[in-house]
């Protein structure tokens, strides 16, 4: 506790000293007066201790309330996230372990109309004798290396990174004296959240810690709901007899969440975020769904500890959420494998996975195409969004190979044209060509997958008094580009090019500006096959 909190009469006793010493020596020059040191010394002291009262109170005072008027004064998007563009997480943990189906293998082991059920019963067996918990000690991350992911994480160009800190399982992933099934304590027996934490901080990248764990209470309600048509859909492990998220077990009750609501909210969601925020200062929380179960007075709670903790730590930092669950004058609004189709007003975000399926590793993990994910990111950053990708490391923490080559060849993109990427702002317009994305968010994340850009499709981003264009291909040698947002007829406020150049090409760059916008004739060599970038500087 804070020292201060301890004792809040301490500043005041240390500044009536220090005046007692003024007046000690007012006191002795002053001999022949002592009506007049009698007279001022009261007033000194009283004086001194009255303005050591305000300060402390200052010192002390929260400047964030737990009401939503009040966490709004902070700033959720600080200009640091509006530049960083690009971070780089991942889907680790007991999950891990089986490789099968995806990330929410924990809970559908439980479900009899489910391939996960069914593959478990074969290689593990019945639910009710090999339950989630007994993966845990087969989670042993030997391959770990936190300085090693920390390298290949700026090496990709990421600008903050960091884990999921807990799932919808209900294991932490760092060292947690709220509960016992932490990484520390048990599996890999190491503070994966604390070392990489110190990894990423000492390469200058900022750190993020991801929470799921809203859905990990045990809520009975067993009405059949949603789309699959499934019993607990608000819980991430189902209450069925005999199995082991059911059992009257003070240890399991940690890690499947079966545990009286009340003592839950405050114990563990709350107690949970505290501590990592206590713990490891991170610059970045993010949340998943189900923050709408729960209570508004939690999240409220949460938000102001969270944000008068980084004023003491005199950091702006940021606060992600999905759906409505937080306001936006408090956080930065986040869409799921899906992206906006239009110019953002705010800043926002899209986590998005280096996969074309499971978030988490999976035997016969279809790995995209580096272009897809480099084009994914150019496209949310022309309309004033952020990139959040996911990786999948295997449980004993290797990074395959596939998911590592995506990365560093991103990163060798980035190092190269990277300028057109961080520290840029929107333009008027986020770009042009024949794709379009589509409406919605997560529910479409299928039709997200299909798209396929082409050298035809144009985007924006803006630094100064430049403009980057950024053709999603190469268009082909000596061909003639036009861009049709340079038209007077387009720009309204449209000014005077003072020259045109592509990032990495030495050549001279001819153009001409007319009626239907700049054209500009592309050199007689390629210059990046995946993307390439016009630099234009204005007058």
């Amino acid at each position: 506790m804070n020292s201060k909190k301890d004792n809040p009469f301490k500043l005041n006793r240390n500044f009536i000293h220090l005046n007692m010493l003024l007046i000690n020596n007012f006191k002795y020059k002053t001999m022949n007066n002592k009506l007049l040191y009698f007279v001022l010394a009261p007033i000194i002291l009283f004086g001194c201790g009255t303005a050591g009262k305000k300060q402390v109170e200052e010192i002390e005072k929260p400047k964030y309330e737990e009401s939503w008027e009040s966490l709004a004064r902070h700033n959720e998007e600080p200009d640091w996230f509006q530049d960083a563009k690009f971070g780089i997480y991942f889907h680790w943990g007991v999950y891990s372990v089986p490789a099968y189906g995806d990330e929410w293998y924990p809970r559908w082991m439980h479900f009899e109309s489910r391939d996960e059920y069914k593959h478990h019963l074969k290689k593990y067996g019945h639910p009710s004798e090999f339950g989630y918990h007994d993966f845990v000690p087969m989670f042993k991350a030997e391959n770990f290396n936190a300085e090693e992911w920390a390298e290949l994480f700026k090496k990709a160009g990421a600008r903050f990174a960091g884990p999921v800190a807990e799932h919808h399982d209900g294991f932490s992933m760092w060292d947690s004296d709220v509960t016992p099934w932490n990484a520390k304590d048990k599996g890999p027996l190491k503070d994966i959240t604390g070392e990489l934490e110190k990894s990423v901080k000492s390469r200058g990248m900022k750190f993020i810690t991801t929470f799921h764990h809203a859905k990990n209470l045990q809520r009975h309600d067993s009405i059949p709901s949603g789309p699959r048509n499934l019993p607990y859909r608000n819980s991430h492990y189902p209450f069925f007899k005999d199995m082991p998220p059911s059992k009257d077990d003070p240890e399991l009750s940690y890690l499947y969440g079966n545990i009286p609501e009340d003592q839950w909210f405050e114990e563990v969601w709350f107690g949970k975020l505290k501590e990592v925020i206590d713990k490891y200062q991170p610059d970045i929380m993010w949340f998943d769904s189900w923050l709408d179960q729960i209570p508004e007075s939690y999240r409220q709670k949460y938000c102001a500890y969270y944000l008068n903790e980084a004023q003491k730590w005199n950091k702006e930092v940021v606060i992600v959420r999905k759906q409505d669950d937080l306001p936006l004058d408090v956080s930065v609004d986040d869409l799921e494998k899906s992206r906006k189709n239009e110019l953002g007003e705010k800043v926002w975000m899209t986590d998005e996975t280096v996969s074309t399926g499971s978030w988490c590793y999976t035997e016969n993990l279809q790995i995209k195409p580096t272009k897809d994910v480099l084009h994914v990111l150019i496209d949310i950053v022309s309309k004033n969004g952020v990139l959040l990708l996911n990786i999948s490391p295997m449980a004993n923490g290797t990074i395959p190979e596939d998911q590592k080559n995506v990365l560093l060849t991103m990163g060798d993109w980035l190092a190269e044209y990277g300028e057109s990427i961080y520290e840029t702002r929107p333009w008027y317009t986020y770009g042009e060509g024949p794709t379009k994305e589509p409406e919605g968010h997560f529910r479409n994340r299928e039709e997200f997958l299909k798209i396929k850009y082409s050298a035809a499709d144009i985007r924006y981003t803006t630094k100064g008094d430049v403009i980057y264009a950024t053709l999603l291909g190469w268009p082909g040698n000596n061909t003639d580009v036009i861009l049709s947002s340079f038209s007077k007829k387009e720009w309204e406020n449209s000014r005077e090019i003072k020259n045109v150049s592509i990032l990495g090409s030495g050549q001279q760059i001819k153009y001409t500006v007319d009626d239907g916008g700049l054209k500009i004739t592309t050199p007689d060599a390629p210059v990046n096959e995946m993307a390439v970038v016009f630099k234009i500087e204005m007058e």
